[in-house]
């Protein structure tokens, strides 16, 4: 945004979050996302360098002075930007911003992204192809549905790609069972009785599915780790929404191109823009 002329122009912002700007495995949803929000025509951008962590973790852990530090920074700068509207792809990210940050002068309205694509499809300015013969089970992410009753748009997106076959896991909405990640367990390890992941991903394993998706990236992680101490990583896939979106409909190169991005200059100090975020250069500075 720092570095547009008129940054309250921007219909929304792109909120990357941590997980999204630093892990490997999550950069890739980044670049996935941007490319079908680049698809679609939307008008967005990102705070690139300027982008803090929202500090949910660090309000989960007990650290609330540090979390309304975090949050009276980002508050100040999307403030200062004159944003109205976020796309946010992690739940937490999305949890915090919507539901936490007005108690402190933060008023947004928050959207997920799996809500913004459901969204395009419906509009038109995304069309899913075919993905012929694939399974998925999708896992609930607390903080995106028991927290915030959003269940819907993210099976819609699947449901919306032809050929794509979608199973419940029999804990699933209302009842679904948590990866192991919220509430600051991500940052733990378990040593007492069966890990939550080992049983979150035992439970999705038995629907015998090519896929695993999710919306949430810390989720990702406990299921990707699930998956690959289960050695099943051959059998089944662990996928963003929106990355099985845009297999759709961009094809397994996308799939290469975030694994493998360009080389490109990095951004100047004061932002990033939306198009670096296609690039997966978007970067946050340490809380």
């Amino acid at each position: 945004l720092g570095e547009m002329e008129n940054p309250q122009d921007v219909e929304y912002l792109f909120w990357v979050g941590c997980s999204g700007a630093y892990d490997d495995r999550n950069k890739k949803i980044t670049q996935a996302m941007a490319r079908l929000l680049n698809q679609a025509g939307v008008n967005y951008a990102v705070l690139g360098m300027e982008e803090m962590c929202t500090g949910d973790s660090a309000r989960r852990l007990g650290n609330e002075l540090l979390f309304q530090t975090m949050a009276q920074m980002n508050i100040e700068t999307l403030n200062g930007y004159g944003v109205r509207k976020i796309i946010a792809q992690c739940p937490h990210c999305f949890n915090t911003l919507g539901n936490e940050y007005p108690e402190f002068g933060g008023n947004f309205e928050v959207q997920h992204h799996t809500e913004v694509l459901a969204d395009l499809i419906d509009q038109g300015k995304l069309e899913p192809q075919a993905l012929d013969g694939f399974s998925v089970t999708f896992h609930d992410s607390c903080y995106l549905g028991r927290h915030n009753d959003v269940y819907e748009a993210p099976r819609k997106v699947l449901d919306a790609i032809p050929g794509v076959v979608r199973k419940e896991m029999p804990r699933n909405k209302e009842q679904g069972f948590c990866c192991g990640a919220g509430g600051g367990r991500m940052w733990m390890e378990e040593d007492i009785g069966t890990r939550v992941n080992l049983n979150r991903v035992d439970e999705a394993l038995a629907q015998d599915t090519n896929a695993i998706a999710s919306g949430c990236p810390f989720c990702m992680t406990m299921l990707d780790n699930g998956v690959k101490d289960r050695e099943a990583e051959e059998k089944v896939q662990t996928q963003d929404v929106a990355e099985i979106l845009a297999r759709s409909i961009f094809g397994d190169s996308v799939s290469a191109a975030a694994a493998e991005p360009e080389p490109v200059e990095p951004p100047e100090p004061a932002a990033a823009t939306a198009e670096s975020a296609g690039d997966g250069q978007a970067e946050q500075p340490e809380a």
